[in-house]
């Protein structure tokens, strides 16, 4: 398909569907100013993937999208809430620049991606490591698995971190 073609798809796409989108998500967040935002990036997600063309059931596609992009802005503000919180509980109140505050956000994101991907037994035995700093022997003893599995688990978590630091 070429480049006008597929810009005219993407062109109908949002004329036909981006009030519907926009109306879906302000019942779902109830700002339009939000609603109208998270259409925009459902949007430009549409259009940096090439999917236009490819839709059949284009709203089911477009909430799809939308409902992932929500869902990512939800996780997002429980992490900048949880900073915030540590921030203000610390004893010298630290000022971050804004662009400092956008690095840490986004590599709590990360973090937060990596230990979603880990699965709960994965992502319990992390924390306990590396959060609480007991030793693998200790988490096998409270978790009621074998030292084995543990260190399984373990590996898997931190070839994980590895990988996010590539």
């Amino acid at each position: 398909m070429s480049t006008v073609d597929s810009t005219r798809q993407m062109h109908r796409l949002y004329e036909g569907h981006h009030a519907w989108l926009a109306s879906w998500l302000r019942k779902r967040l109830s700002c339009r100013e939000q609603a109208a935002d998270l259409a925009q990036d459902t949007f430009v997600k549409v259009l940096l993937n090439n999917k236009a063309a490819e839709l059949r059931e284009p709203r089911a596609y477009l909430t799809s999208v939308a409902r992932s992009l929500m869902i990512d802005m939800f996780r997002r503000r429980s992490i900048e809430q949880a900073y915030q919180e540590v921030l203000a509980a610390q004893p010298e109140r630290v000022v971050d620049s804004p662009e400092t505050r956008e690095i840490i956000i986004e590599a709590l994101m990360e973090v937060d991606r990596l230990l979603d991907s880990l699965g709960e037994r994965g992502r319990s035995i992390f924390i306990m490591a590396q959060i609480e700093g007991l030793s693998l022997a200790e988490i096998a003893r409270q978790l009621n698995l074998s030292v084995n599995t543990v260190r399984k688990h373990f590996i898997r978590a931190m070839a994980q971190c590895l990988m996010l630091l590539d």
